[in-house]
């Protein structure tokens, strides 16, 4: 039973979702709903005439470029926020107006301001991350109780020191969190915005398959999509919240 207790389930997930896809699948014809291993070959035929590195890497180049710049902004938004009343209220309209616009429809103007290609995309990948991570941000800073500031002061901290020592430490699940909902955001602006206007990657290869029938690369980008967003979660944040925990603790 102590075993058994320690078993992780999530791993079962996989198989499931496989299986689940597999007799949904067997109710269709392949060009309708593929089978697991048709896409599996739809995958091999990608990677042996090089095409599927060539988009894979347009669109890894696009999010980084966008998430990075979206990091550094939102901080900034995020700190000035939670630490000034005045700021805060003036950039809470900005925030909630941004908010409630979807970041694929500003796909059409940065392809007109940018034009096709690179940076376009990154733009629509900033607006989309940038606003949700500063909220989450603002919202963490602003936790942090006066009480603890007043005592830090009281033994003699230096804002230095109190910002060291207090704020970072208090604020840093909420930097995971924007960085876990900021990703999210700009992945999926990243694929929604190749699918409209551009000429590589991996959302242009889900709407190219689906404008030429091919269901196949449809499901192949589609699964690439999600194995990254899980990579992501698994590979990046999760350590990252590890680390940052067991340096809370030092």
């Amino acid at each position: 039973m102590a075993r058994n207790s320690n078993f992780n389930w999530g791993w079962l997930s996989l198989p499931f979702l496989i299986i689940c896809w597999s007799i949904v699948a067997s109710f269709y014809p392949s060009y309708i709903l593929p089978q697991p291993w048709d896409v599996a070959k739809e995958a091999v035929r990608w990677v042996n005439d090089g095409s599927l590195w060539v988009h894979l890497k347009a669109s890894l180049y696009e999010e980084l470029g966008g998430f990075a710049l979206a990091i550094m902004v939102s901080i900034l938004l995020g700190a000035l926020a939670g630490l000034s009343n005045r700021f805060r209220d003036f950039i809470s309209p900005l925030n909630s107006l941004f908010m409630a616009i979807p970041p694929v429809a500003w796909a059409p103007l940065t392809m007109i301001i940018f034009g096709l290609g690179y940076w376009s995309i990154v733009m629509v990948i900033f607006i989309a991350a940038v606003f949700p991570m500063a909220i989450t941000i603002q919202e963490g800073i602003q936790s942090i109780r006066g009480g603890e500031v007043r005592a830090a002061r009281t033994l003699g901290a230096s804002p230095v020191q109190i910002i060291k020592h207090v704020y970072i430490p208090a604020s840093l699940p909420f930097v995971t969190a924007a960085l876990r909902i900021g990703f999210s955001q700009a992945w999926r602006a990243l694929v929604a915005a190749e699918m409209i206007g551009a000429s590589k990657g991996i959302g242009w290869m889900v709407s190219m398959g689906g404008q030429i029938g091919n269901s196949s690369q449809v499901l192949l980008g589609i699964v690439i999509i999600g194995l990254i967003a899980w990579l992501m979660e698994s590979l990046v944040f999760r350590r990252i919240e590890k680390h940052y925990q067991t340096w809370r603790v030092n």
